[in-house]
Protein backbone atom coordinates (compact mmCIF):
# COMPACT_ATOMS: atom_id res chain seq x y z
CA UNK A 1 0.00 0.00 0.00
CA UNK A 2 1.46 3.33 -1.11
CA UNK A 3 -0.65 5.76 0.50
CA UNK A 4 0.38 9.49 0.98
CA UNK A 5 -0.74 11.90 3.16
CA UNK A 6 -1.36 15.21 2.11
CA UNK A 7 0.29 18.05 3.85
CA UNK A 8 -1.79 20.61 6.63
CA UNK A 9 -2.42 23.80 5.16
CA UNK A 10 -2.20 25.55 8.60
CA UNK A 11 0.09 24.30 10.76
CA UNK A 12 0.48 26.62 14.54
CA UNK A 13 2.23 25.27 16.64
CA UNK A 14 5.90 24.59 16.54
CA UNK A 15 9.43 23.25 17.90
CA UNK A 16 12.95 24.83 16.36
CA UNK A 17 15.59 22.42 16.51
CA UNK A 18 19.23 23.48 16.13
CA UNK A 19 21.97 20.62 15.93
CA UNK A 20 25.21 21.61 16.52
CA UNK A 21 27.65 19.95 13.86
CA UNK A 22 31.46 18.66 14.50
CA UNK A 23 32.67 21.82 12.49
CA UNK A 24 30.42 24.14 14.41
CA UNK A 25 30.08 25.91 17.69
CA UNK A 26 26.98 25.97 20.14
CA UNK A 27 27.19 29.61 20.10
CA UNK A 28 26.85 29.74 16.22
CA UNK A 29 24.01 27.41 16.25
CA UNK A 30 22.20 29.42 18.72
CA UNK A 31 22.30 32.42 16.71
CA UNK A 32 21.18 30.77 13.47
CA UNK A 33 18.39 29.53 16.19
CA UNK A 34 17.41 32.68 16.66
CA UNK A 35 17.31 34.09 12.97
CA UNK A 36 14.75 30.91 12.03
CA UNK A 37 12.71 32.01 15.22
CA UNK A 38 12.70 35.26 13.12
CA UNK A 39 12.24 33.41 10.15
CA UNK A 40 8.39 31.35 11.39
CA UNK A 41 7.79 34.03 13.34
CA UNK A 42 7.56 35.88 9.95
CA UNK A 43 5.20 33.20 8.83
CA UNK A 44 2.94 33.54 11.65
CA UNK A 45 3.81 30.33 13.25
CA UNK A 46 3.59 30.07 17.06
CA UNK A 47 6.95 28.46 19.07
CA UNK A 48 5.95 26.30 21.57
CA UNK A 49 9.70 25.01 21.96
CA UNK A 50 13.20 25.19 21.35
CA UNK A 51 15.94 22.37 21.61
CA UNK A 52 19.66 22.60 20.73
CA UNK A 53 21.95 19.58 20.62
CA UNK A 54 25.45 18.39 19.87
CA UNK A 55 26.03 15.58 17.67
CA UNK A 56 29.88 14.05 17.46
CA UNK A 57 29.36 12.63 14.14
CA UNK A 58 25.80 12.96 11.48
CA UNK A 59 23.65 10.29 11.19
CA UNK A 60 22.29 9.15 7.74
CA UNK A 61 19.04 8.53 8.87
CA UNK A 62 17.88 11.17 11.12
CA UNK A 63 20.55 13.36 11.31
CA UNK A 64 20.32 12.86 14.97
CA UNK A 65 21.02 9.30 17.24
CA UNK A 66 17.64 7.35 17.20
CA UNK A 67 17.23 7.48 20.76
CA UNK A 68 17.55 11.68 20.45
CA UNK A 69 15.52 11.29 17.83
CA UNK A 70 12.64 9.87 19.84
CA UNK A 71 13.38 12.03 22.37
CA UNK A 72 12.91 15.38 20.82
CA UNK A 73 9.46 13.83 18.94
CA UNK A 74 8.50 13.04 22.81
CA UNK A 75 9.49 16.68 23.67
CA UNK A 76 7.23 18.12 20.53
CA UNK A 77 4.35 15.86 21.78
CA UNK A 78 4.41 17.02 24.62
CA UNK A 79 4.01 20.79 24.24
CA UNK A 80 1.34 20.01 21.30
CA UNK A 81 3.47 20.53 18.09
CA UNK A 82 2.12 20.29 14.90
CA UNK A 83 5.41 21.05 13.12
CA UNK A 84 8.99 20.39 13.68
CA UNK A 85 11.76 22.50 11.82
CA UNK A 86 14.97 22.08 11.77
CA UNK A 87 17.65 24.81 11.15
CA UNK A 88 20.17 22.27 9.91
CA UNK A 89 19.31 20.59 5.92
CA UNK A 90 17.48 17.99 5.86
CA UNK A 91 17.68 15.34 2.83
CA UNK A 92 14.79 13.93 1.54
CA UNK A 93 14.96 10.77 3.37
CA UNK A 94 16.03 12.12 6.83
CA UNK A 95 12.65 14.27 6.48
CA UNK A 96 10.53 11.00 5.58
CA UNK A 97 12.37 8.68 8.40
CA UNK A 98 11.53 11.88 11.13
CA UNK A 99 7.57 11.77 9.88
CA UNK A 100 7.60 8.10 9.96
CA UNK A 101 9.03 8.74 13.33
CA UNK A 102 6.24 11.10 14.57
CA UNK A 103 3.62 8.38 13.58
CA UNK A 104 2.49 11.40 10.60
CA UNK A 105 0.85 13.64 13.49
CA UNK A 106 3.54 16.35 13.23
CA UNK A 107 5.28 17.73 10.17
CA UNK A 108 9.27 17.93 9.74
CA UNK A 109 10.53 20.85 7.92
CA UNK A 110 13.97 22.43 8.01
CA UNK A 111 15.00 26.40 7.12
CA UNK A 112 15.05 26.12 3.68
CA UNK A 113 11.12 25.01 3.42
CA UNK A 114 10.79 28.05 5.67
CA UNK A 115 12.55 30.48 3.15
CA UNK A 116 10.51 29.04 0.49
CA UNK A 117 6.81 29.66 2.36
CA UNK A 118 8.25 33.35 3.22
CA UNK A 119 9.22 34.16 -0.46
CA UNK A 120 5.97 32.44 -1.88
CA UNK A 121 4.38 34.71 0.53
CA UNK A 122 5.97 38.02 -0.48
CA UNK A 123 6.22 37.34 -4.32
CA UNK A 124 3.89 39.86 -5.85
CA UNK A 125 5.31 40.01 -9.68
CA UNK A 126 5.10 37.77 -12.20
CA UNK A 127 8.79 36.65 -12.40
CA UNK A 128 8.78 36.57 -8.82
CA UNK A 129 5.88 34.60 -8.61
CA UNK A 130 7.62 32.28 -11.07
CA UNK A 131 10.86 32.24 -9.42
CA UNK A 132 9.38 31.00 -6.29
CA UNK A 133 7.28 28.43 -7.80
CA UNK A 134 10.16 27.24 -9.64
CA UNK A 135 12.52 26.55 -6.26
CA UNK A 136 9.48 25.25 -4.72
CA UNK A 137 8.76 22.71 -7.67
CA UNK A 138 12.62 21.51 -7.30
CA UNK A 139 12.53 21.13 -3.62
CA UNK A 140 9.64 19.11 -3.86
CA UNK A 141 10.97 16.77 -6.89
CA UNK A 142 13.02 14.88 -4.55
CA UNK A 143 10.54 14.38 -1.64
CA UNK A 144 7.42 13.02 -3.44
CA UNK A 145 7.34 10.01 -1.35
CA UNK A 146 7.70 12.18 1.50
CA UNK A 147 4.37 11.66 3.83
CA UNK A 148 3.45 15.37 3.07
CA UNK A 149 3.79 16.80 0.17
CA UNK A 150 3.03 21.00 -0.43
CA UNK A 151 1.82 19.50 -4.37
CA UNK A 152 -2.11 19.15 -4.71
CA UNK A 153 -2.62 15.68 -6.26
CA UNK A 154 -5.50 13.04 -6.13
CA UNK A 155 -4.49 9.73 -4.88
CA UNK A 156 -5.76 6.06 -5.36
CA UNK A 157 -8.07 4.16 -3.00
CA UNK A 158 -6.81 2.26 0.01
CA UNK A 159 -6.72 -0.70 -1.50
CA UNK A 160 -3.89 0.30 -3.94
CA UNK A 161 -1.33 -2.50 -4.21
CA UNK A 162 2.62 -0.75 -4.18
CA UNK A 163 3.31 -1.71 -7.09
CA UNK A 164 0.21 0.72 -8.29
CA UNK A 165 1.55 3.20 -5.87
CA UNK A 166 5.35 3.18 -7.34
CA UNK A 167 3.03 3.66 -11.11
CA UNK A 168 1.58 7.01 -9.43
CA UNK A 169 4.84 8.23 -7.96
CA UNK A 170 6.18 8.00 -11.33
CA UNK A 171 3.11 9.50 -13.21
CA UNK A 172 3.36 12.36 -10.12
CA UNK A 173 7.29 13.04 -10.96
CA UNK A 174 6.42 13.16 -14.76
CA UNK A 175 4.09 16.00 -13.61
CA UNK A 176 6.33 18.33 -11.63
CA UNK A 177 9.02 17.96 -14.30
CA UNK A 178 6.16 19.42 -16.70
CA UNK A 179 5.64 22.06 -14.70
CA UNK A 180 9.07 22.96 -14.24
CA UNK A 181 9.74 23.09 -17.97
CA UNK A 182 6.68 25.53 -18.56
CA UNK A 183 7.57 27.39 -15.57
CA UNK A 184 11.32 28.18 -17.00
CA UNK A 185 9.70 28.67 -20.39
CA UNK A 186 7.42 31.29 -18.89
CA UNK A 187 10.17 32.49 -16.92
CA UNK A 188 12.23 32.87 -19.87
CA UNK A 189 10.24 35.00 -21.51
CA UNK A 190 9.52 37.20 -18.53
CA UNK A 191 13.19 37.81 -18.16
CA UNK A 192 13.79 38.71 -22.02
CA UNK A 193 11.06 41.56 -21.27
CA UNK A 194 12.56 42.65 -17.99
CA UNK A 195 16.12 42.79 -20.28
CA UNK A 196 14.81 44.56 -22.84
CA UNK A 197 13.42 47.25 -20.74
CA UNK A 198 16.64 47.50 -19.03
CA UNK A 199 18.11 48.05 -22.73
CA UNK A 200 15.99 50.50 -22.88
CA UNK A 201 16.91 52.57 -20.07
CA UNK A 202 21.11 52.10 -20.76
CA UNK A 203 20.27 53.80 -24.34
CA UNK A 204 20.42 56.64 -21.88
CA UNK A 205 23.44 55.78 -20.40
CA UNK A 206 22.72 56.86 -16.16
CA UNK A 207 25.07 55.42 -13.84
CA UNK A 208 23.19 53.31 -11.51
CA UNK A 209 23.95 51.71 -8.45
CA UNK A 210 22.60 48.56 -6.71
CA UNK A 211 21.59 48.33 -2.77
CA UNK A 212 22.85 45.19 -1.40
CA UNK A 213 22.58 43.64 2.13
CA UNK A 214 21.25 40.99 4.59
CA UNK A 215 17.60 40.82 5.24
CA UNK A 216 16.02 43.61 6.82
CA UNK A 217 19.03 45.93 6.90
CA UNK A 218 16.78 48.76 6.20
CA UNK A 219 17.68 48.32 2.04
CA UNK A 220 14.59 50.10 1.34
CA UNK A 221 14.32 52.91 3.69
CA UNK A 222 17.56 54.10 2.24
CA UNK A 223 16.23 54.17 -0.87
CA UNK A 224 13.37 55.48 0.04
CA UNK A 225 15.07 58.43 1.85
CA UNK A 226 17.71 58.83 -1.11
CA UNK A 227 15.01 58.91 -3.85
CA UNK A 228 12.36 60.67 -2.05
CA UNK A 229 10.65 57.97 -2.74
CA UNK A 230 7.42 55.54 -1.17
CA UNK A 231 8.02 51.72 -1.91
CA UNK A 232 7.49 49.09 0.83
CA UNK A 233 9.55 49.04 4.06
CA UNK A 234 8.87 47.15 7.00
CA UNK A 235 10.22 45.72 9.40
CA UNK A 236 10.29 42.11 8.80
CA UNK A 237 12.16 39.64 6.93
CA UNK A 238 12.28 39.89 2.87
CA UNK A 239 9.76 42.56 2.74
CA UNK A 240 11.20 43.05 -0.77
CA UNK A 241 11.91 40.52 -3.47
CA UNK A 242 11.36 42.11 -6.80
CA UNK A 243 14.09 44.98 -7.85
CA UNK A 244 12.93 48.63 -7.10
CA UNK A 245 14.34 51.15 -9.32
CA UNK A 246 14.10 55.34 -8.60
CA UNK A 247 15.99 57.95 -9.66
CA UNK A 248 18.56 59.66 -6.88
CA UNK A 249 19.01 63.44 -7.35
CA UNK A 250 22.67 63.84 -6.14
CA UNK A 251 23.59 67.67 -5.07
CA UNK A 252 25.40 68.12 -8.18
CA UNK A 253 22.82 67.52 -10.60
CA UNK A 254 24.92 64.10 -11.25
CA UNK A 255 21.43 61.45 -12.73
CA UNK A 256 21.81 58.08 -10.99
CA UNK A 257 19.69 55.49 -10.84
CA UNK A 258 19.47 53.40 -7.70
CA UNK A 259 17.94 49.83 -7.07
CA UNK A 260 16.88 47.91 -4.29
CA UNK A 261 17.21 44.25 -4.52
CA UNK A 262 16.10 41.27 -2.16
CA UNK A 263 17.68 40.68 0.97
CA UNK A 264 20.40 37.75 2.09
CA UNK A 265 20.10 35.41 4.76
CA UNK A 266 22.61 32.90 6.33
CA UNK A 267 22.23 29.53 4.68
CA UNK A 268 19.86 30.92 2.08
CA UNK A 269 19.16 28.06 -0.43
CA UNK A 270 21.27 27.95 -3.11
CA UNK A 271 18.22 26.95 -5.16
CA UNK A 272 17.04 30.22 -4.50
CA UNK A 273 20.28 31.97 -4.90
CA UNK A 274 20.15 30.73 -8.38
CA UNK A 275 16.38 31.24 -9.15
CA UNK A 276 16.85 35.14 -8.37
CA UNK A 277 20.14 35.84 -9.96
CA UNK A 278 18.06 37.37 -12.76
CA UNK A 279 16.65 39.46 -10.26
CA UNK A 280 20.13 40.27 -8.80
CA UNK A 281 21.52 40.53 -12.08
CA UNK A 282 20.82 44.65 -11.21
CA UNK A 283 24.17 44.36 -8.83
CA UNK A 284 25.86 42.80 -11.62
CA UNK A 285 25.22 45.48 -14.00
CA UNK A 286 25.45 48.72 -11.67
CA UNK A 287 28.49 50.95 -11.58
CA UNK A 288 29.00 50.39 -8.21
CA UNK A 289 26.80 48.69 -4.63
CA UNK A 290 26.01 49.83 -1.67
CA UNK A 291 25.96 47.58 0.35
CA UNK A 292 23.91 47.87 3.94
CA UNK A 293 24.22 46.61 7.39
CA UNK A 294 22.03 46.85 10.36
CA UNK A 295 24.70 48.61 12.98
CA UNK A 296 22.93 47.12 15.90
CA UNK A 297 22.99 43.53 15.19
CA UNK A 298 24.96 41.52 17.07
CA UNK A 299 25.61 39.21 14.34
CA UNK A 300 26.59 42.16 11.69
CA UNK A 301 30.06 40.10 10.66
CA UNK A 302 28.54 37.23 9.75
CA UNK A 303 25.50 39.33 7.79
CA UNK A 304 28.63 40.71 6.18
CA UNK A 305 30.20 37.79 5.00
CA UNK A 306 27.04 35.98 3.67
CA UNK A 307 26.05 39.04 1.69
CA UNK A 308 29.81 39.29 0.63
CA UNK A 309 29.62 35.06 -0.26
CA UNK A 310 26.39 36.11 -2.30
CA UNK A 311 27.89 38.45 -4.12
CA UNK A 312 30.83 36.83 -4.96
CA UNK A 313 29.14 33.77 -6.08
CA UNK A 314 26.99 36.11 -8.72
CA UNK A 315 29.99 37.56 -9.79
CA UNK A 316 29.87 40.99 -8.56
CA UNK A 317 32.58 40.74 -5.93
CA UNK A 318 35.05 43.38 -7.87
CA UNK A 319 32.44 45.81 -7.61
CA UNK A 320 33.21 49.34 -5.91
CA UNK A 321 31.32 49.06 -2.48
CA UNK A 322 30.06 51.60 -0.49
CA UNK A 323 29.96 49.65 2.96
CA UNK A 324 27.18 51.82 4.82
CA UNK A 325 26.11 50.75 9.21
CA UNK A 326 22.39 51.97 8.99
CA UNK A 327 19.98 52.49 12.01
CA UNK A 328 22.05 55.08 13.60
CA UNK A 329 19.35 56.32 15.54
CA UNK A 330 18.81 53.44 17.77
CA UNK A 331 22.46 53.03 18.40
CA UNK A 332 22.67 52.38 22.08
CA UNK A 333 26.71 51.89 22.60
CA UNK A 334 29.23 54.22 21.37
CA UNK A 335 31.88 52.68 21.30
CA UNK A 336 30.19 49.69 19.27
CA UNK A 337 30.55 52.44 16.14
CA UNK A 338 34.13 53.18 17.34
CA UNK A 339 34.64 49.39 17.24
CA UNK A 340 32.99 48.92 13.68
CA UNK A 341 35.06 51.85 12.21
CA UNK A 342 38.20 50.65 13.08
CA UNK A 343 37.53 46.94 11.71
CA UNK A 344 35.60 48.29 8.39
CA UNK A 345 37.97 50.93 6.77
CA UNK A 346 36.11 53.77 5.06
CA UNK A 347 32.61 52.60 5.96
CA UNK A 348 29.92 55.22 6.34
CA UNK A 349 27.56 55.38 9.15
CA UNK A 350 24.12 56.43 8.77
CA UNK A 351 19.94 56.55 9.53
CA UNK A 352 17.64 55.72 6.76
CA UNK A 353 14.82 56.66 9.27
CA UNK A 354 15.97 60.79 10.44
CA UNK A 355 18.39 61.21 7.26
CA UNK A 356 22.05 61.49 9.55
CA UNK A 357 24.67 60.50 7.78
CA UNK A 358 23.21 60.61 4.29
CA UNK A 359 24.77 64.22 2.70
CA UNK A 360 28.15 61.95 3.19
CA UNK A 361 26.81 58.95 1.84
CA UNK A 362 25.52 61.36 -1.25
CA UNK A 363 29.26 62.36 -1.52
CA UNK A 364 30.90 59.37 -1.62
CA UNK A 365 28.33 58.71 -4.46
CA UNK A 366 29.27 61.40 -6.32
CA UNK A 367 32.82 60.68 -5.77
CA UNK A 368 32.64 57.16 -7.33
CA UNK A 369 30.74 58.56 -10.35
CA UNK A 370 32.97 61.65 -11.37
CA UNK A 371 36.10 59.37 -11.25
CA UNK A 372 34.92 58.47 -14.32
CA UNK A 373 33.57 61.48 -15.74
CA UNK A 374 35.68 64.86 -16.60
CA UNK A 375 34.83 68.28 -15.37
CA UNK A 376 33.96 70.19 -18.48
CA UNK A 377 33.26 74.13 -19.48
CA UNK A 378 31.05 74.32 -22.36
CA UNK A 379 29.47 76.39 -24.54
CA UNK A 380 26.75 75.29 -26.59
CA UNK A 381 25.34 77.24 -30.02
CA UNK A 382 21.56 78.18 -29.70
CA UNK A 383 20.82 75.99 -32.69
CA UNK A 384 22.28 72.84 -30.55
CA UNK A 385 19.71 72.50 -27.65
CA UNK A 386 19.04 69.15 -27.96
CA UNK A 387 22.58 68.84 -26.40
CA UNK A 388 21.82 71.06 -23.68
CA UNK A 389 19.21 68.71 -22.78
CA UNK A 390 20.99 65.93 -23.56
CA UNK A 391 23.52 66.82 -20.93
CA UNK A 392 20.88 67.25 -18.42
CA UNK A 393 19.39 63.63 -19.19
CA UNK A 394 23.31 62.47 -18.89
CA UNK A 395 25.53 64.53 -17.23
CA UNK A 396 25.83 66.50 -14.13
CA UNK A 397 25.29 69.94 -15.00
CA UNK A 398 27.07 72.10 -12.05
CA UNK A 399 25.86 75.76 -13.77
CA UNK A 400 24.03 76.64 -16.72
CA UNK A 401 24.35 80.57 -17.90
CA UNK A 402 22.53 81.95 -21.01
CA UNK A 403 24.82 84.08 -23.03
CA UNK A 404 24.15 85.67 -26.31
CA UNK A 405 26.86 83.16 -28.31
CA UNK A 406 24.77 80.40 -26.67
CA UNK A 407 24.51 78.17 -23.40
CA UNK A 408 27.44 78.08 -20.82
CA UNK A 409 27.83 75.10 -18.89
CA UNK A 410 29.95 73.30 -16.63
CA UNK A 411 29.45 69.88 -16.10
CA UNK A 412 30.38 66.21 -15.34
CA UNK A 413 30.52 64.49 -19.15
CA UNK A 414 31.39 60.64 -19.29
CA UNK A 415 33.63 59.58 -21.97
CA UNK A 416 31.24 58.33 -24.61
CA UNK A 417 29.88 62.13 -24.78
CA UNK A 418 33.79 63.58 -25.55
CA UNK A 419 33.24 63.51 -29.27
CA UNK A 420 30.20 64.91 -29.59
CA UNK A 421 30.91 68.59 -27.45
CA UNK A 422 34.44 68.79 -28.44
CA UNK A 423 33.62 72.15 -30.72
CA UNK A 424 32.23 73.08 -27.77
CA UNK A 425 34.62 72.62 -25.48
CA UNK A 426 36.15 76.11 -23.68
CA UNK A 427 39.89 75.53 -22.68
CA UNK A 428 40.32 79.10 -21.68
Amino acid sequence: MHDVKERPTVVERAMLIGVTLPDDTANNTRNLLDELRELVDTLGFGIQHERMVSIRKPQSKLLVGSGKAQELVDEAKAHDCDVIIFDNQLTPAQQRNWEELAEEKILVIDRQEVILDIFGDRAQTKEAVLQVELARLEHNLPRLKSAWTHLSRQRGGGSMQRDAGETQLELDQRMVRTQITRVKRELESVIQHRETQRKKRMTVPVPTCAIVGYTNAGKSSLLNKLTNSNILAEDKLFATLDPTSRRCPLPSGQPLVVTDTVGFVRNLPHRLVDAFKATLEEAIVSNFLIHVLDINSPEVDSHAATTLSVLTELGAKDKKIITVFNKLDALWDEATRQDLSIRYPGALFASAHTGEGLDTLQDKMEDIIEADLTLLRLLIPHERYDLVARLHRECGVRKEEARDEGTYLVGSVPEHMMSVLQPYILTA
